[in-house]
């Protein structure tokens, strides 16, 4: 749906969020599948190696599947994460922050994620969402600009009246190649990407995102 919002306040347009890192906590679920947070940290380092080295979009179910294989673990750690999938629990604040925008803000998501999987995702956080694009619909995976830029494309917004909440740092690279202002939702304490943008603002928490968009526009500049 494309419902109009007030656009007398501060507040932006419309707020991206990347999914399965800045919304929702998937390193729990990766690590529960793999057998251990060293196992599920190294398969889902993997996975992120492959993604961003593709090019257009492969199956993110065949991308899992190939970086449990690369680092030794049975391909049946992939048939767990997708058993597990509706165990994906929203990070502290998330819900709040989701519903305290809803009144100002139109709300889409930007997913690395097949279209099966990322509207799946998308609806554990029972929001009505505006937009969703996943990498499969886009055709390539992000960092790559195509993916918030179809997001933007299908809001009819220009990128400066619209933000972004990101949960990876290689996110950065993406946004401001588009222009989209930054808010990175750092919650397990990750280094920027070599190279990689500095975010406008960045937390482990999502608490401070609201004042963040609160005052968008007067920040500008």
């Amino acid at each position: 749906m494309n419902t109009p919002y007030p656009t007398s306040a501060a507040w932006p347009r419309a707020v991206l969020f990347d999914l399965l890192t800045a919304l929702l906590d998937s390193w729990t679920v990766w690590n529960a599948a793999a057998g251990s947070e060293a196992a599920g940290r190294d398969w889902r380092a993997e996975y992120l190696r492959l993604t961003y080295g593709c090019g257009a979009y492969q199956p993110y179910e065949d991308l899992v599947r190939t970086a449990a294989r690369n680092r030794g673990l049975p391909e049946a750690v992939a048939d767990r994460l997708e058993a597990q999938w509706e165990q994906l629990q929203p990070w502290d604040g998330a819900r709040e922050l989701l519903a305290a925008l809803r009144p100002h803000c139109r709300l889409a998501v930007v997913t690395n994620c097949s279209e099966r999987l990322g509207q799946r995702a998308a609806a554990l956080l029972g929001v009505d969402w505006d937009v969703v694009v996943t990498s499969e619909a886009a055709g390539f995976y992000k960092p790559d600009p195509r993916p918030y830029q179809l997001a933007l494309d299908r809001l009819g917004l220009p990128a400066g009246q619209a933000a972004f909440v990101a949960g990876s740092g290689y996110d950065l690279f993406g946004t401001s190649a588009v222009g989209l202002r930054t808010f990175w939702h750092n919650c397990v304490g990750l280094s920027r990407p070599t190279g990689a943008p500095q975010a406008e603002a960045e937390a482990p928490t999502l608490a401070p995102a609201l004042p963040w968009l609160r005052d968008f526009s007067l920040q500008q500049g």
